[in-house]
């Protein structure tokens, strides 16, 4: 066990018991845990409910890391169970705010000074509280500004580490016991969890995302992200411009009015982050927009958000084509340039699996497209075949996703095609622009140039070395033992056919000189050459006819 593990037993107890009380003490009887023997209480959930939904209220139980790594493995389809992703796609990050003597105390860790003397205002009751921090409403001194502060909860970084070790020992102990779990690849998923944390923990980070974000917004009208203050932020303090309304989840969404220009910019944001920008808003939920008085709608929470190459973004186009053209035969393709696919993969057969689930789609007019649910089988099938997107590839999907969902919530009728068409039909021809091949072709011949230099350096170091004959070639051959083994065989066949053909001629000239004693009438010897010969011969033909080698 790990010594970083061995340094908080009293933890990995504490875990191993809410694994036991959930009812998964079946697994931990044979991983190597303390305290798997120990028995604590007797209370115990209701074997009676589904394993799934179990698993999702031990990982709210025990807190933020595991909340946060349910978070992670709701967004690989391509790996666990479609179910088992549905039911962690409900976990809950909203828990009992902390004291106000303790978040004034890392507020004033992190500004230097006491907070009178940065605030005019500060509302000790949280407007909000999750799992790694809590907002406040205050008005800076200075401006007379009212901004949320977004504060770090107290020691929330230790407890995050300690829990992250454990969970990375609990990962490679099923990943190594338990053979059946290895497709999940934990350790992978733990891996992506600790990434995704750490960068989440990172406030001053958060705050330089949504300045980008809101860089990106454009001309686009109706949408907003709050502006933070650089100067006042730190990695475990945010301080942004507060924005007055309701957020999505708590509005009785039958009663909203004028619902549907409000979806359409909320989905035509996504959109253009994931095809234009390459960098969008990662978990666009109900619990993070916002809706103002004016029916603005207001993008919160930037701790979380994807990246995509220009490659990626293109990639991704083609993907989305095919399925608006439910055009198996390119998504085939699609999907293993996306997947970068290494193992031979039966092409016709997933081919045809494709079809079946495109052809429950067909009689569905594109504006009733549910994009979404199309998606979620897809990657579904790419589980079955081993075939794996990379990361900010599934973190976009589930962005897609989870944005067409919110949409449809807001307005049912929502036709999401024909809000993805206009930016699809741009990026597409951006492809084959003037202005964009003639970038890449300069992009060439500049790479070209710059490497001219290094290839004269190569040359002359290449020029020396023969004269100094310090020039060593190594050739290396695979895939010969065959070739060898053949040229054994003839070259075996071929001796044993000259021997034989040697002791014929030897026997005939036995058989001419009469020598005794005689066998029929001729020289025995001569007869048993000739004996020899005739079966060794026979055996011969017999061998390369039933080795088919002729």
């Amino acid at each position: 066990m790990k010594i970083k593990t061995i340094a908080n037993l009293g933890r990995f107890k504490d875990i191993v018991f809410t694994l036991i009380k959930y009812g998964f003490g079946g697994m931990v009887e044979h991983l190597d845990f303390p305290g798997k023997h120990e028995k604590k209480g007797s209370s115990y959930v209701d074997r009676r409910l589904g394993t799934y939904e179990r698993f999702r209220m031990a990982l709210e139980d025990l807190g933020p890391t595991f909340i946060k790594f349910g978070q992670i493995m709701s967004l690989r389809s391509d790996l666990l169970p479609k179910e088992l992703v549905l039911e962690l796609g409900k976990l809950q990050d909203e828990i009992a705010p902390v004291d106000f003597s303790l978040i004034r105390k890392v507020i004033e860790e992190n500004i230097g000074y006491p907070m009178e003397e940065l605030f005019i205002l500060f509302e000790e009751k949280p407007i909000a509280a999750a799992s790694l921090s809590q907002v406040h409403r205050a008005v800076l001194k200075e401006s007379r500004q009212a901004v949320a502060v977004k504060v770090q909860r107290p020691n929330i970084r230790n407890t995050i580490e300690t829990d992250l070790n454990i969970l990375e020992t609990i990962a490679d102990q099923i990943h190594d016991r338990l053979s059946e779990y290895k497709i999940y690849d934990f350790p992978g998923l733990v891996r992506l969890t600790r990434r995704n944390i750490q960068r989440e923990l990172n406030f001053s980070r958060e705050a330089r995302y949504m300045t980008i974000a809101r860089a990106g917004l454009g001309e686009m009208k109706g949408v907003y992200i709050p502006k933070p203050f650089i100067d006042l932020c730190t990695p475990s303090l945010l301080i942004m411009e507060l924005i007055e309304g309701n957020k999505l989840k708590e509005l009785d969404l039958k009663n909203l009015e004028n619902p549907e220009p409000l979806a359409r910019r909320g989905l035509k944001l996504t959109i253009k982050q994931i095809l234009e920008d390459g960098f969008f808003h990662a978990d666009p939920h109900p619990g993070n927009l916002l809706i103002t008085k004016d029916h603005v709608l207001c993008i919160l929470d930037w701790g979380m958000v994807g990246r995509l190459t220009e490659g990626e973004r293109f990639d991704l186009i083609d993907f989305l084509y095919a399925i608006v053209d439910q055009d198996s035969k390119k998504l085939v393709d699609a999907l293993l340039v996306i997947t970068k696919a290494e193992e031979e993969i039966d092409h016709r057969r997933l081919e045809r699996d494709l079809m079946d689930i495109l052809d429950s789609y067909l009689s569905t007019p594109l504006k009733d497209l549910n994009l979404g649910a199309l998606i979620l089988e897809i990657t579904d099938l790419l589980r079955e075949y081993r075939l794996r997107l990379p990361p900010d590839l599934f973190v976009m999907l589930k962005a897609l996703i989870t944005a067409e969902g919110t949409a449809r919530l807001i307005y049912p009728e929502l036709d999401v095609v024909s809000q993805a068409e206009p930016f699809l039909r741009k990026a597409a021809a951006k492809r084959f622009s003037p202005g964009f091949l003639m970038k890449k072709f300069q992009n060439a011949i500049s790479g070209i140039l710059t490497y001219r230099g290094d290839l004269n350096r190569r040359f002359v170091r290449i020029i020396e070395k023969v004269d100094r004959g310090e020039l060593n070639i190594r050739f290396e051959h695979k895939s010969l033992g065959g070739l060898r083994n053949t040229l054994e065989n003839i070259s075996s066949r071929l001796t044993f056919g000259i021997i034989i053909a040697a002791m014929i001629i030897g026997s005939s000239m036995i058989i001419t000189t009469g020598v005794k004693p005689l066998l029929f009438g001729f020289p025995a010897f001569g007869m048993i050459g000739y004996i020899i010969s005739a079966v060794a011969g026979l055996w011969l033909i017999y061998n390369i006819i039933k080795t088919r080698r002729y």
